[in-house]
């Protein structure tokens, strides 16, 4: 008699629910951080550092050996995931995790025994949590319903970080891939320098839109309204209360590890638009925003750790759609890896130039467009 797998199990198996319920789980793959963080602030040496070995040396080295995976769901295992709850509830949960990750890092680092290089490697390794609460905070900003979007500015205010939400969403969906976005990296254009453009254009950017609004409403700009002067006002008070109860060593720590989660935030920037451009017509106008306006990567670790940000395209042509029923696009340009390879990728810049503005001629076919080229700012 012949013996199958099915046949020792003492059960039936549905192996195409099986797959399902895998593929619905596998963001909880996410939570390996904040693990990893309450070991490494208990921990000393280098499990200190263990979010950030993690992130940028096991998925790295993982994905150059696991294949992408460009597949889309069809239209009923989109609209079941559009409509299951599952999805909205861990991004709630995953919040809660996070400031509560937060609130034990500023315990274990006020620790006044704890040795320099331990001080240092718990603080980075909050750095790495906190670029992604950055990424749950973008996530959480883009919808509608104001519970959400709390949530989201809750992520966000752990790297101080608030003014992202009316800068992306008025300014960086409306600009990208122009010389007017401050978040769109130019060819030849180093990340480092990138940072600072980035981070203070679209800071200042914040407050223009927020005045404009308040402005056409005939609101006087001191108003609570000011979506700004509200997260000026809690990043002052969040600031205050650390001092309050851990000091000025803690304080120092967590405005360190905000500033981590801050660099973290603007290379995944530089990465995702980096050299190209939208079109302008006769009239001044700007092409409309198509998936070949962002760097996309489908590899699936990455993905799965970055609630599917990577697939960047999608993303930029309906920012309305919610990270689990997110596409790619053949016609969108792919990057060689994932998003925390290609971070660590951009750090170094000539081998960078070198590959990548290879790749953006191949996309224009040796016509790259003036306006995308840093030498001519």
């Amino acid at each position: 008699m012949k013996v199958t797998f099915d046949s020792l199990i003492p059960f039936s198996v549905d192996y195409q629910s099986v797959k399902s319920l895998l593929i619905k789980l596998k963001y909880t793959s996410v939570l390996a951080f904040p693990i990893a963080a309450f070991i490494a602030f208990v921990s000393t040496g280098v499990f200190t550092l263990l979010p950030a070995i993690l992130l940028y040396v096991a998925v790295p080295l993982l994905e150059l050996f696991i294949s992408p995976d460009h597949n889309n769901f069809n239209e009923a295992e989109i609209e079941s995931r559009a409509n299951d709850r599952y999805f909205d509830y861990f991004l709630y949960a995953f919040t809660f995790i996070l400031v509560t990750v937060l609130l034990f890092f500023l315990y274990a680092i006020s620790n006044p025994n704890l040795a320099t290089l331990d001080f240092i490697g718990r603080t980075i390794s909050m750095g790495v949590l906190c670029g992604i609460a950055i990424n749950l905070g973008h996530e959480l900003g883009h919808r509608p319903n104001r519970f959400e979007q709390f949530l989201g500015e809750i992520a966000l205010l752990i790297s101080f970080e608030n003014h992202f939400l009316p800068y992306h969403n008025l300014g960086h969906h409306r600009f990208v891939a122009t010389p007017k976005d401050p978040a769109t990296a130019r060819r030849n254009e180093l990340v480092y320098t990138f940072w600072f453009r980035s981070q203070f254009g679209s800071y200042f950017q914040a407050w223009k839109f927020e005045f404009e609004k308040l402005r056409r409403r005939k609101v006087s700009i001191f108003s609570l309204q000011n979506r700004m002067l509200g997260y000026t006002l809690a990043q002052v008070i969040f600031v205050v209360t650390i001092y309050i109860f851990f000091g000025w060593k803690t304080l120092f720590a967590f405005t360190i590890a905000a500033i981590i989660g801050k660099l973290m935030l603007e290379t995944v920037n530089y990465i995702e638009h980096y050299g190209l451009t939208r079109k302008m017509d006769k009239k001044g106008k700007y092409e409309r925003v198509m998936p070949k306006h962002s760097w996309n990567s489908d590899h699936v670790i990455s993905r799965s750790i970055m609630l599917e940000l990577s697939r960047h395209s999608d993303h930029h042509f309906k920012a309305s759609k919610h990270y689990q029923i997110l596409d790619s696009f053949d016609e969108s340009p792919q990057m060689p890896t994932g998003y925390p390879g290609m971070m660590i990728f951009a750090l170094i810049s000539p081998i960078w130039f070198w590959y990548m503005n290879s790749k953006i001629s191949e996309i224009y076919h040796g016509n790259v467009p003036q306006d995308v080229d840093n030498d001519q700012q």
